[in-house]
């Protein structure tokens, strides 16, 4: 049986060393952990905080942690059962324990040319055979889009993981995209997202992707309906040769005119889909050898995750050092800096990946937990976000740890901006950690402020794999220690449903039993809707009133 983190010995004893080490309120100032210092005091600090893993080189040097605090942690790692909830993911047992699934987003990305390890169950041997019929058939028809000449936009119509994601690794690999294909990614249900699209395409030329596991999902099949009826009064023929459809629910999707359907199976977790149908578009994109490369890299993570001592794994160094600074430094939230333009939406698919999947206020067993998880990932890229928030980074209140990623190749040929941009990234890294002092309180700079530098040689489809990989274990490491889920998302359903009876309400203004704020809010609203039949009735406004007095006092 796996131990909460905080039933553990080396809890305790991470809160000591935190409270002796890094925050001594009874030694005299000056005495607590320092990186200037630590780094003066050990010559040998960057090569021990730092390593290299498939396709990642990662620098954790520059922060606020000691060799004492990462050996209680990796023995907190092994009290806690995070090899044995690894293993257990890795051979397909229900680790998805309140929705009763497995978790087999690795198995997306195993060769098909390679046995599968011993401790994998055999049953895998024919998911692993579904798989790549599965995959094979996918990269067939991106392989036909591609070559079809006709065809010269796709329309990607999703949310949360079957848009963030491939979105996501379709700018990314922008140098790497086929130049006759345009591809555009529509997930709000604001409709002016998906009129500004389609009001650039022409129905002959135009390939709709729709995916959603179910096919029920409220915002794709809005979407959907639109870019139908879009199409058909626009003057296009044959639905069928113009929208495919990423589902499950195949049923649904021919009842909606689609008979060209990729499945995938309940094993796959949005946020961890892009290795499966919902790649589609990324293959479309960038063909089908660089797809499989896409899947080479993340493999060769997962194989760096599965078999490396945890001393020198990469995932498990970065989710236990989220622990340490989550639980013991009380760090609410982490910045997110690519140096990287390409990189633009990562931010954006990493707060999905840790938040939906860390999120969580309850343990495995459904009992209150009483410490924090997830922190709040943001940012933007680099140099943007210098000239935006890295102000409150440097000399803010608030202490943010920051990750950085960049890029040592570029792909275009202008030798000015490269190394300014590179240089800029190490700049920022240095300077929170080095600070500046000053006479004046304006131009003092603290530094000792914590980041982490990660280091890609090239941004390829197998580096990108294997980044978007080491990011969905770290995430796997912490939610481990914490004794969480990480694989369900529970919170987002309740939002689903109230959203369902207010827009029944806003046929007819109906405020009736209704809180005050949202029965305000909607009377304001229905006189502009289209769906509105009439106005509020007198009861209806009568009580709207009464909300009104009642919310003013």
């Amino acid at each position: 049986m796996n131990v909460r983190c905080d039933a553990a010995p080396e809890w305790a004893m991470l809160g000591d060393h935190c409270d002796s080490h890094f925050y001594p309120v009874t030694l005299t100032p000056g005495k607590a952990f320092d990186l200037r210092s630590a780094f003066a005091q050990d010559p040998d600090r960057f090569t021990h905080f730092s390593q290299s893993a498939p396709h990642v080189f990662a620098d954790l040097s520059k922060n606020l942690i000691d060799r004492e605090a990462e050996a209680l942690l990796f023995s907190l790692a092994r009290t806690c059962g995070l090899t044995r909830r690894r293993d257990a993911m890795y051979a397909g047992e229900c680790v998805n324990l309140t929705e009763g699934r497995s978790v087999l987003h690795t198995l997306l990305r195993y060769p098909a040319d390679q046995p599968l390890q011993t401790q994998m169950h055999e049953v895998l041997e024919q998911g692993l055979q579904e798989v790549h019929a599965t995959l094979a058939a996918m990269l067939t028809f991106a392989e036909q889009v591609r070559a079809n000449d006709q065809i010269t936009d796709i329309v990607n119509i999703g949310i949360g993981g079957s848009d963030l994601g491939p979105q996501m690794v379709v700018q990314a690999l922008e140098h790497y995209q086929h130049p006759g294909k345009r591809l555009h990614f529509v997930s709000n249900v604001d409709g002016h997202e998906i009129d500004a699209v389609l009001r650039r395409l022409k129905p002959e030329h135009t390939l709709f992707l729709i995916a959603s596991k179910t096919f029920t999902t409220a915002e794709t099949l809005t979407n959907a309906r639109s870019a139908k009826a879009w199409f058909q009064r626009e003057g296009g023929v044959d639905v069928a040769a113009h929208f495919v459809a990423l589902t499950t629910n195949v049923s649904a999707a021919q009842a909606f005119g689609i008979s060209r359907t990729f499945g995938f199976w309940d094993w796959v977790g949005g946020r961890y889909s892009i290795w499966s149908a919902i790649g589609l578009p990324i293959a479309i994109a960038i063909g089908a050898d660089g797809f499989k490369q896409l899947l080479a890299g993340a493999h060769e993570m997962d194989e760096h995750f599965r078999t490396a001592p945890l001393e020198q794994n990469l995932p498990v160094r970065l989710g236990l050092l989220d622990v340490w600074y989550r639980n013991f430094h009380q760090f609410t939230s982490r910045c997110i800096a690519p140096y990287h333009s390409a990189l633009r939406r990562y931010p954006a698919y990493l707060q999905q990946l840790e938040m939906e999947s860390n999120g969580k206020r309850v343990d495995l067993h459904g009992y209150p937990l009483p410490y924090s998880t997830s922190p709040v990932l943001w940012g933007e890229p680099g140099t943007n976000g210098q000239h935006a928030f890295f102000q409150m980074l440097h000399q803010g209140t608030d202490i943010v740890p920051v990750e950085f990623v960049a890029v040592c190749q570029p792909t275009h040929h202008l030798p000015e901006h490269h190394p300014r941009l590179l240089a800029n990234a190490l700049a920022q890294a240095q300077a929170l950690m080095v600070g500046k002092a000053a006479a004046g309180g304006h131009r003092h700079f603290p530094g000792n402020r914590p980041s982490t530098f990660l280091l890609l040689e090239e941004l390829t489809p197998a580096s990108l794999g294997a980044l978007i990989a080491l990011q969905e274990h770290r995430v796997f490491v912490s939610g481990c220690i914490w004794g969480i889920n990480s694989f369900d998302q529970w919170g987002v359903e309740l939002g689903k449903v109230l959203a369902g009876d207010l827009e029944q309400r806003m046929k007819d203004c109906k405020v009736e039993g209704l809180d005050a704020s949202t029965a305000g809010l909607m009377t304001r609203m229905c006189p502009y809707l289209p769906c509105a039949e009439k106005k509020p009735s007198h009861k209806d406004k009568a009580t709207t009133q009464k909300a009104r007095k009642k919310s003013s006092k």
